[in-house]
């Protein structure tokens, strides 16, 4: 596949998804209620993302039909295919929440099958089949701001269609070109404050999409490049989100497996960083390892340069890390001290006689005046002569 086919791939996924993405706006504004947003309005905003991967898949499935594969048919199908399961799960997850967990073996399944249309040995394909489960989950942990996937996306597709390039594989680059354009495009809709969301379909899709064409890029590599090395490093914000995520809640002692408010972007929030600044600092953050690892993979750095962006990245996740992400715990009263803040409470609520002229008090260990008497709202603090019937029973007992 000549360079004209991979612009012309990545043309025709932009126009797709900016013509896919205007219409999902229009139908989500819509099905909004003048008193906020519907509920059909949020499940469009949330579903936005299958109009990336409709974009993106259309223009590289019209590449594979065309024949611009070079021999390399199988690779190309099999990402596609791939990634097009993920994202139908995604989908599904997106209009019915289920468990995360329920993911991973359908993500599985879908590397496998990727790994066997590539052709690899057994020993990188097990290799692969976990390297693309692992990144596509820490891609989709990205998706908890709005425009930082697709920022982060987008720095690392660039990175991996500069190494498909260099690497004599055009036809692995169809994917992270139109991936390129497909984000690019849902950028205007995603920034804060977003319109569209990716959404899992949308997430799942990315990481899929990024997770694999990194591997068989790699696995395409021409021998005496350090693409064992170079390559990983473009996955480096995603897998440092992963890694301070999963370091946080053992710390904490909270279970892995389920989301809070402790990623990258909510730390930085919490340092008064705006929702578009984070977005941004995480792209930059990108750019260098991504950056750095391509020149590494085109020879023209010495592997020994990865060590800088890598020194660097631990040691942000070392500072984000002191930054806390979760509340004090709540104290639970035990029932002997909710027994005493009761009774607490209780006396508490009983008014107490004022001293005032002529009036008597309770007697020492008689205990508080009856309820005819108080103060609060300028009551008499003995309780008034009888009258009437009351006058005469009282004389009669006299």
């Amino acid at each position: 596949m000549n360079v004209l086919g991979i612009i012309a791939s990545g043309v025709a996924a932009l126009f797709i998804t900016v013509a896919l993405a205007k219409v999902a706006r229009r139908a989500a504004l819509r099905a909004r209620t003048p008193g906020g947003r519907a509920p059909r309005s949020e499940a469009l905003r949330r579903t936005g993302g299958a109009t990336a991967v409709l974009g993106v898949g259309a223009a590289a499935g019209g590449a594979l039909w065309l024949g611009a594969a070079d021999g390399s048919e199988g690779s190309l199908a099999g990402l596609l295919a791939g990634a097009g399961t993920v994202a139908a799960l995604g989908l599904v997850h997106d209009l019915k929440p289920f468990r995360a967990a329920l993911r991973v073996p359908v993500q599985t399944a879908a590397a496998i099958l990727v790994v066997c249309l590539a052709g690899l040995s057994p020993a990188s394909g097990v290799l692969a089949v976990l390297w693309i489960v692992l990144v596509t989950n820490a891609f989709a942990l990205l998706d908890h701001a709005d425009g930082l996937l697709t920022t982060v996306g987008l720095v690392t597709a660039a990175g991996l269609l500069a190494c498909a390039a260099v690497g004599g594989s055009p036809a692995l680059a169809v994917l992270p070109a139109t991936l390129v354009a497909g984000l690019a495009a849902f950028l205007l809709h995603t920034w804060h404050p977003a319109r569209l969301r990716l959404g899992a379909c949308g997430a799942q899709f990315t990481g899929f999409a990024l997770a694999t064409s990194g591997a068989l890029i790699q696995a395409a590599a021409p021998s005496g490049r350090a693409a064992w090395a170079a390559l990983p490093a473009l996955a480096t914000v995603a897998l440092a989100d992963t890694a301070l995520v999963l370091i946080s809640r053992r710390r904490a002692g909270r279970s892995p497996l389920r989301d809070t408010d402790d990623h990258i972007a909510h730390r930085l929030r919490r340092v008064r960083v705006t929702v578009p600044g984070a977005a941004v600092l995480l792209g930059l953050w990108a750019a260098v390892p991504v950056t750095t690892g391509t020149l590494v993979y085109a020879a023209l750095l010495h592997p020994a340069f990865l060590l800088l962006p890598t020194a660097g990245t631990v040691a942000a996740a070392y500072a984000l890390l002191r930054i806390p992400a979760y509340g004090p715990p709540r104290a639970t009263p035990t029932r002997t001290a909710a027994r005493r803040t009761a009774a607490t409470t209780t006396g508490a609520a009983i008014p107490v006689a004022a001293s005032a002229p002529g009036a008597t008090g309770p007697a020492p260990g008689k205990g508080a005046p009856s309820a005819g008497t108080g103060t609060a709202a300028r009551h008499p603090t003995v309780p008034p002569p009888p009258t009437g019937r009351s006058a005469a029973v009282a004389a009669e007992r006299s």
